[in-house]
């Protein structure tokens, strides 16, 4: 995911490292922390099969400072990666967010209902965080009142994001109409 959260800040506008690595880390928070040694070779990688140009500016102190923009394969790498996201990419929560920053620039409101659709469908399935056998506990199931939380938290989540989805997901498919 950090490789689509570079190329969708960078969608939005030319950024030098210092400050995509702030970006990053405001939309992935305590979850998954951006270290340097982790963002520059993904930088490097990115910049290496054509998606990223790197230019050179003035530092305003001391140093030089390098601009990443992306280039139109970027640009055509991060639409394909929002429209086709990988089941990971719909199911595990961060990913999802990351996902969600930037579906936006799909310019296609059929291709954005498509992908929200995915991720209905499987907030949709019967699932827990807890199980009995292969039967999935709910909340009012539990003694353990941790758990319980864990659930009741889960669940209210889930009600919300249903709702917002098939909201998003009408609106959607009316513009496209």
């Amino acid at each position: 995911m950090l490789e689509l959260a570079i190329l969708g800040f960078l969608y939005d506008s030319p950024l030098h490292g210092y400050e995509l690595r702030k970006r990053i880390t405001a939309l992935t928070g305590h979850v998954k922390p951006v270290a340097e040694s982790t963002l520059y070779p993904a930088i490097k990688r990115l910049e290496k099969a054509g998606m990223l140009a790197r230019t050179t500016e003035p530092g305003a102190v001391a140093a030089p400072r390098h601009v990443l923009t992306l280039t139109e394969d970027g640009k055509r790498t991060l639409r394909r990666r929002l429209a086709e996201p990988a089941r990971s990419d719909i199911t595990d929560e961060n990913r999802w967010f990351t996902v969600l920053a930037f579906l936006r620039h799909l310019d296609d409101p059929a291709a954005q209902a498509s992908v929200l659709r995915r991720r209905l469908t499987f907030l949709e399935e019967p699932a827990s965080f807890f199980y009995e056998g292969d039967r999935p506990l709910r909340a009012e199931e539990l003694d353990d009142p941790f758990r319980r939380g864990v659930l009741t938290i889960a669940r209210a989540t889930s009600v919300a994001e249903l709702s917002w989805l098939r909201a998003t997901i009408a609106s959607l498919d009316a513009s496209d109409g």
